[in-house]
């Protein structure tokens, strides 16, 4: 019998990060409804319960409340960011809303020694997101942590084993989360640390093979990444013969990639696989259009009508598999996370047609990126497959900031792959985990061969990140910089600005649109 430690999800755009940070520690973890019934909490094996965060306000009419079968589960119980809030509210404490949120770095005091904070020091950084904040503890509850703007930043009931921290530990920002967490995951609740990463493949090619059955045909979304290329293997080992792979080359891809795509899984995958040449489908779908969350609408649909297409002839499969990772519904708010807020559509969760006719497989769908690459090298993907910076599914449609056209396509293609080259040549693609060039829809004055130009800006990104969730913006060398500058403006024709991003996420998001 496995053990868990579920996350109820209260909406938190970092809900799937504490599981992910669960599973760091060893221990086994899912996210599951704030609202689920005891009976499905129970069939986990639960050691203990983390409350995630939320947008909400424990006064809103419509605000998520505490399952009432908690409170007397005997379960340790740890409340984070709203969590906390919705704890202190139920168990009759007193949460209200000052005038100043708090959002970002802050320093907190611990109030003296506790086993939740073990290992940690008395004065450490957090990362605070929060309106509310709690003004009187529930009876039996006791100070913890405070700090100048929150005077309860952790509290603690230990007969009750129910804590909360009103900052996120699960976030890097967080110096020392991941210690806390851990000690409430092997002090408090008592999990070991058995959990592995290959246990995600077992169980995601037993949830395929129980799902498609002994006779299902499945057609798996190919595009070149990692996250398409894992969901592959994972299928073909549930069903075998009964999958085929499509690679649609929509336009919308980087420089040479189609042919790399093809040819690299044919010479090493033998899956069969069927390219099709939609080229001109897409480009006419996008034609005028700018607004990003009508592109990934597009997008998404016009790859759903090819797949079913492409379907009739390859035995009538029933069964649609795709690499949909978790970043990936947090963002769009999909119809499992009754509480989130949507960020942007992905093309393939918010931006699927509701008439589809295929039923999905989406072997990653509660995996991390590095979850995601653990499963790869597991299943013998090679190296430079697993490292291969991400891919949005709408491609360069939103990358390249307004209407989608060849010329502004051909524009982009070139100055992406001149700052991936030399990405590649300074050693330091590895050292970031996502790069690329965006094309702005803004034109500025230029000199060029002393006469004036007006011509177009191209922006260049990237990040640093272990989850995709947050990111910070890389360093770069400025020699890299001013190289990858001159060669754009003087080999991609009509480009004269070059400027480059330096934008965490939060605020901004790692892609542009």
């Amino acid at each position: 019998m496995s053990y868990s430690v579920p996350v109820l999800d209260f909406g938190s755009q970092t809900a799937q990060l504490i599981v992910r940070r669960v599973r760091e520690l060893g221990v086994y973890s899912e996210l599951l409804p704030h609202d689920a019934p005891e009976a499905q909490v129970r069939a986990l094996h639960p050691l203990g319960v983390i409350l995630s965060g939320g947008p909400a306000s424990v006064y809103e009419p419509d605000a998520p409340q505490m399952p009432t079968w908690l409170p007397a589960s005997g379960l340790p119980v740890l409340g984070i960011c709203y969590g906390m809030q919705l704890m202190s509210h139920a168990l009759d404490g007193v949460v209200r809303s000052p005038e100043d949120r708090e959002f970002g770095p802050a320093d907190v005091a611990l109030v003296g020694e506790h086993p939740l904070f073990v290992g940690t020091p008395l004065s450490q950084m957090v990362w605070m997101s929060h309106g509310d904040r709690i003004e009187a503890l529930p009876p039996g509850f006791r100070a913890l942590a405070t700090n100048v703007s929150t005077p309860f930043a952790a509290m603690g009931d230990d007969t009750r084993r129910w804590y909360g921290v009103q900052f996120h530990p699960e976030v890097v920002h967080t110096v020392h989360g991941k210690i806390i967490l851990g000690n409430f995951l092997h002090a408090i609740c008592g999990a070991g640390a058995a959990w592995q990463p290959a246990n995600i493949v077992a169980e995601a090619i037993d949830r395929v093979r129980a799902k498609v059955g002994p006779e299902g045909r499945v057609l798996c979304a190919l595009s070149g990444g990692v996250d398409s290329a894992v969901a592959a293997l994972i299928i073909h080992q549930a069903v075998g013969e009964r999958l085929s792979c499509v690679f649609v080359d929509n336009g919308l891809l980087r420089l040479g990639e189609a042919a790399q795509v093809i040819a690299t899984f044919r010479e090493h995958f033998h899956i069969p696989l069927v390219a099709v040449d939609a080229r001109e489908e897409f480009l006419a779908a996008l034609e005028g259009v700018a607004d990003p969350e009508h592109k990934r609408k597009i997008i998404g649909e016009k790859f759903v009508r090819i797949f079913e297409r492409e379907a009739r002839g390859l035995g009538d499969a029933k069964y649609l598999a795709q690499g949909t990772l978790y970043p990936d519904v947090i963002e769009s708010s999909a119809p499992d996370r009754k509480k989130g807020v949507t960020i942007k559509t992905h093309h393939n969760v918010g931006g699927l047609p509701a008439d589809m006719q295929m039923q999905l497989i989406e072997p990653l769908r509660y995996m991390f990126k590095d979850e995601v690459r653990a499963a790869g090298l597991e299943l013998g993907l090679p190296t430079d497959w697993v490292w291969r910076h991400p891919f949005p599914g709408p491609g360069l449609a939103v990358r390249l900031i307004g209407p989608v056209t060849w010329d502004r396509l051909e524009t982009l293609r070139r100055a992406d792959a001149i700052f991936l080259e030399e990405l590649r040549a300074t050693g330091l693609y590895r050292a970031t985990q996502q790069a690329f060039a965006v094309l702005l829809p803004v034109q500025s004055v230029g000199v060029m061969g002393d006469g004036r130009t007006y011509a177009d800006t191209i922006a260049i990104r990237a990040i640093t990140t272990e989850d995709y969730m947050t990111a910070d913006w890389a360093r770069l060398p400025y020699e890299l910089l001013a190289k990858v500058s001159s060669r754009i403006v003087n080999e991609v024709s009509g480009v004269n600005r070059v400027v480059y991003d330096i934008s965490s996420k939060p605020p901004a998001t790692i892609e542009w649109e």
